[in-house]
């Protein structure tokens, strides 16, 4: 925090005036009761034109009274309340002034309880810029209050101000606050970079995408260079195209994530990039990855469609009904190897797909119970058993249940792997298929330990996640991948 000086300041120190919106929050109410509205209620999005022509005001009032914001899990500017409380020790008066609807104002001060007025937008007026200077010029007289603020808008509030103080302001809005020819003071927001971004288009979770490989090797076709080069392509495609529905469910789940003991650091969740910067990523990575698409085979962009729709509706919508929502999530999984064999042009084995649905329900099951676990350790049991986990419809008396059904898929998935073995079709792709029988205990032995890791707390909140950092999962499939290609190139037939 600098500060530059004032010289002659008055003995009685004036008002500290709060900006709410990336200010005294890193939050946009405005922009979050949007989105929570259109989620809700998406066929609002046709009376969004109408309201908006009566003003922003009226925008504000009509999403302000349909959404539903908790205001105690917002990410609030630790600078800001310090400031706060140090003017309140010295006997100050501090306000809230905002630009956002007075619902929200006043449910924040309810929250807080750290003002001793609120001033902000009605039905009727857009308290922002200059319409917010001349309130607080009528109400106070020019210099004669300190105000916090936070971007572009707040430059005529300011202007008219005795002290500028800014937080969390991009470094155009810094420099102009230095410019100006009164006290200052800065409040340096959170540090966004290139790791920000990754963490927020979960980089990591490109390792799923790699199921786009699977069908390029079952059909043997790893030699080919136009086949590798079209997996590639389709997994860059898939990956732009899963970051940008990850920006999309997260910017729809804030209040979920919020209340969520780790995914309340998601960049969006804690307020370190915004809505409308989201909001242009998920756009430009969906155009960057239909432009790939277009690349391939007209196939791969109808499943590329497919999987955005699917994913939206499961963000929005589905993953709130119970059961239907595992299902959808193992459905994703398998998405993948469908888009993997309509990239290079080979037929989908039976097989394939019928481990793949067994073992990716399995693994979305290991999510949902090891959530339901976290979430019965966090609050009382008794009431925990009662109530369902936000945004899912699961309570903790569900577990036993889906862990049964989970390692039911588990094992079935080995099923299916036996039973192809011993199908015609192996005998056409591997010179010693007997070999591949050392893959089935493998197997049981990972879905084993994965329920009995899952079952003791022990399981991330993303299987994925687990399986990236966990080594006895590299050491069995480095394992498998030997016995696949043993299976391949060794012929035993005077051995077995």
């Amino acid at each position: 925090m600098t500060l530059n000086t004032a010289i002659g300041r008055e003995t009685t120190p004036p008002p500290l005036c709060v900006d709410l919106d990336g200010t005294l929050t890193r939050a946009d109410l405005s922009l979050e009761s949007l989105l929570r509205v259109l989620k809700q209620t998406p066929w609002l999005l046709f009376y969004l034109p109408l309201w908006f022509f009566h003003g922003k005001a009226r925008l504000k009032a009509e999403l302000a009274r349909r959404a539903s914001i908790d205001m105690s899990v917002l990410p609030y500017t630790d600078g800001v309340l310090d400031l706060i409380a140090e003017a309140r020790r010295h006997g100050r008066p501090v306000i809230l002034v905002t630009g956002s609807h007075e619902i929200f104002a006043r449910q924040v001060d309810a929250h807080l309880q750290l003002f001793d007025e609120v001033i902000a937008s009605t039905d009727s007026l857009n308290l922002t810029g200059k319409r917010k200077a001349d309130k607080l010029v009528e109400r106070f007289g020019l210099g004669g209050f300190d105000y916090v603020g936070n971007g572009r808008v707040d430059l005529p509030v300011w202007q008219a101000a005795s002290t500028v103080i800014a937080a969390n302001a991009p470094r155009h809005v810094v420099a102009k606050v230095a410019s100006m020819e009164k006290p200052s003071i800065i409040i340096p927001g959170a540090s966004v970079g290139i790791r920000t971004w990754l963490k927020a288009i979960r980089i990591h979770q490109w390792a799923k995408n790699f199921l786009i490989f699977v069908p390029l090797v079952t059909a043997h076709k790893i030699i080919e260079v136009q086949a590798v080069s079209a997996t590639f392509i389709a997994f860059l495609a898939f990956g732009l195209c899963a970051s940008a529905t990850y920006i999309i469910n997260d910017l729809t789940d804030l209040d979920a994530d919020r209340h969520h003991p780790s995914k309340r650091r998601r960049p969006f969740a804690a307020g370190l990039i915004s809505v409308p910067a989201g909001m242009v990523a998920a756009v430009l990575l969906l155009t960057l990855a239909f432009i790939l698409a277009l690349t391939l085979p007209v196939g791969f962009v109808i499943v590329l469609a497919s999987y955005v729709v699917a994913t939206l509706l499961y963000s929005i919508r589905l993953k709130r009904v119970a059961s239907l929502d595992v299902l959808m999530l193992a459905g994703l999984y398998t998405v993948r190897i469908i888009a993997g064999a309509v990239a290079i042009g080979v037929n989908l084995s039976f097989w394939l797909l019928a481990f793949s649905m067994f073992i990716f329900l399995c693994l979305a099951l290991v999510k949902r119970v090891a959530e339901l676990i976290e979430y019965g350790r966090r609050i009382d049991q008794d009431h925990a058993k009662k109530s369902q986990l936000r945004g899912r419809e699961y309570s903790v008396s569900d577990i036993p249940l889906l862990q049964m059904m989970g390692a039911t898929s588990g094992y079935l998935a080995v099923l299916v792997l036996a039973l192809y073995i011993n199908s015609p079709e192996v005998s056409l792709l591997y010179r010693t298929p007997e070999i591949l029988w050392l893959i089935a205990p493998l197997l049981l032995l990972w879905v084993t330990r994965l329920w009995i890791v899952t079952s003791r707390g022990y399981m991330d909140d993303d299987p994925l996640v687990f399986a990236i950092k966990d080594p006895e999962t590299w050491v069995t499939g480095a394992i498998t991948v030997v016995i696949i290609a043993s299976a391949t190139v060794m012929n035993l037939e005077g051995f077995i």
